[in-house]
């Protein structure tokens, strides 16, 4: 017989949610979640139906990553929980901390191939940091608590819970979440002392220093020590895809995003430094290309709270296990103790070389009034009409690349992107989940034709939830990224990217949507529909721009190739 103090696995599951301070989640019902939609009702969440579970996805990826707080999806058992498979996959490889919560056939059924079932957690198993089926509505509370504790600390990513529906319905009572205790989970977060002087050593000794900085940083808030850190160490700051952001672009120390479509300088400066102080980034392929060729005369150092990511693509000399922010304030100290009243290095020679580059290989491209207009053209001036203050999402590809090229970034979270899994259809949910974390902010998605089409039916969720969200979508006719390789590897054989140019109309689709729908056909027309689209708050809108179909996007660095030859344009890929 219940008692007074009893409730159902389902209401402790929404109040533990409530007490991890969870205001949104993203998702989708359905029959073995059905019981934890009904306690929904009676609580102070606010739930996004999405369109597509995918979807549901990425908003909550985007809301982790606009706000740096836990994002949190819930949707149904089978097919409900495969469509999420992407979207954890991408927040693992970008460290994005989010919570999916799944529902499951009822205990009895698991097994038994019974309608909707799936292994869900064997599914993400290896796409999740760690992911729980829980057998008695007696420990939804602690599982809840734990999954946040884990998604939000050390290197943040996915959790996965997986709730069969006889589970909800169970009965239990509401105790308090006790402390987490996991045996083997206790992420280092201070660095070692000794690792610590070692480094700032090498950095005082070095002639050609370059602070390669990843998405750690942000993650970890670390972004003023960053600052500080290295105006004192006078070093050059490169960043990743992931770290746009944690250092500001107008900085006399900044250079820029390296790798396959970086910065000449940005990426050169590597190849060329003598140290290269890693902090929260992991060598990844599209920034080293051939690891045997990549910065071949520096020593390393190797900031990342993953001991994981140590050594596994470069050798580090001085592996310090940490979080960003806490180990760039002990570097700080200790060069502050070292050093004493002494100037930093000059460098003189090393930024002498570093301003020469960047003078004799600018990124740039030519808008013709009255040809078709470029996407890097847009872009300067979408910045121009807003300063920069925006929040801007984007999609894979070309324009991707192109964003993180011309957008001048100044301050962490303000650009939220797909990046170690590429995932085309990322921007659209994205920027409604970020929309959702940073409602007083301006949040606009460029996007690409191709990547728009796969998700473009979450404008109905922006569109119905009232989350007025900006979008231009960048029409090629095509998947211009790959058609650029087929252009330039495959002899320009164009198999299977051509998108057409019949359908859809982008501004009637976005009209049906409930949505306002821009087109922008020339140059001379790009600014006045982005002040038109600036200037309509009360519901999303979507600009079409038509844009070069040929445009192709450089600097770039062919896949496994050398860092020291970066391309400028298509004839020095030979």
């Amino acid at each position: 017989m219940a008692n007074d103090n009893q409730i159902t696995g389902a209401q402790a599951l929404i109040a533990a949610l409530e007490r991890e301070g969870v205001d949104v989640l993203f998702g989708i019902p359905g029959g073995a979640i059905l019981p934890a939609y009904d306690p929904l009702l009676d609580g102070t969440m606010r739930h996004v139906l999405a369109r597509h579970e995918q979807g549901a996805g990425h908003m909550a990826e985007g809301y982790a990553q606009a706000s740096g707080r836990v994002g949190v999806v819930m949707v149904t058992s089978g097919p409900g929980a495969t469509n999420l498979i992407t979207p954890l996959q991408n927040a693992l490889m970008d460290s994005t901390p989010i919570v999916a919560i799944t529902g499951q056939v009822s205990s009895a059924a698991i097994g038994t191939d019974a309608f909707q079932e799936a292994y869900t957690t064997g599914l993400a198993m290896h796409c999740t940091k760690h992911s729980y089926l829980v057998t008695d509505p007696d420990d939804i509370v602690r599982v809840i608590h734990e999954a946040f504790h884990v998604a939000g600390t050390g290197r943040p990513g996915p959790v996965l819970v997986d709730l069969p529906k006889d589970v909800l319905n169970g009965l239990t009572e509401l105790g308090d979440p006790q402390p987490v205790v996991m045996e083997g989970y206790n992420p280092t977060t201070e660095g070692n002392g000794r690792q610590v002087r070692a480094a700032i050593e090498l950095l005082e000794q070095a002639d050609r220093p370059v602070l390669f900085v990843g998405g750690g940083v942000i993650k970890a808030g670390g972004s003023r020590e960053l600052l500080a850190f290295a105006e004192a160490a006078n070093a050059p700051v490169v960043t990743t895809l992931m770290a746009r952001g944690a250092f500001p672009d107008q900085h006399h120390l900044a250079l820029g995003m390296s790798g396959m479509h970086g910065s000449y300088t940005a990426t050169t400066a590597i190849q060329r430094s003598d140290l290269l102080f890693n902090i929260g980034a992991r060598f990844d392929d599209r920034v080293t290309g051939d690891p045997a060729t990549f910065a071949p005369e520096a020593k390393v150092v190797h900031i990342d709270i993953d001991p994981a990511e140590i050594s596994k693509v470069r050798h580090a000399d001085v592996p310090i296990v940490g979080d960003a922010r806490v180990v760039l304030g002990q570097l700080l100290a200790t060069l502050d103790k070292q050093r004493g009243e002494a100037a930093p290095p000059a460098r003189i020679d090393w930024f002498e070389t570093i301003q020469d580059w960047q003078q004799r290989y600018p990124l740039a491209y030519d808008q013709d009034p009255q040809g078709p207009i470029k996407v890097q053209y847009f872009i300067d001036q979408l910045y121009d009409a807003t300063g920069g203050d925006v929040v801007v999402v984007a999609g894979v590809g070309q324009h991707q690349m192109w964003v993180s090229q011309f957008w001048q970034f100044t301050e962490p979270r303000s650009w939220i992107n797909s990046g170690g899994l590429g995932t085309m259809g990322f921007a659209v949910p994205a920027a409604i989940g970020a929309k959702m974390a940073r409602p007083d902010d301006l949040v606009f998605a460029l996007d690409g034709d191709g990547c728009f089409q796969m998700t473009c039916q979450e404008l109905i969720t922006a569109a119905t939830e009232h989350i007025p969200i900006k979008i231009a979508v960048f029409n090629n006719h095509g998947h211009g990224m790959v058609r650029q390789w087929q252009r330039l590897f495959y002899g320009g054989r164009f198999s299977a990217t051509d998108l057409g140019n019949v359908a859809p109309d982008y501004p009637a689709l976005a009209e049906a949507m409930g949505c306002v729908g821009l087109r922008a056909e020339k140059p001379s027309e790009v600014g006045p529909v982005i002040d038109k689209a600036l200037a309509i708050d009360d519901r999303p809108v979507v600009i079409e721009v038509v844009v070069d179909p040929d445009e192709m996007c450089f600097p770039m660095v062919k896949a496994g190739g050398s860092c020291d030859n970066v391309a400028m344009g298509p004839e020095d890929l030979w």
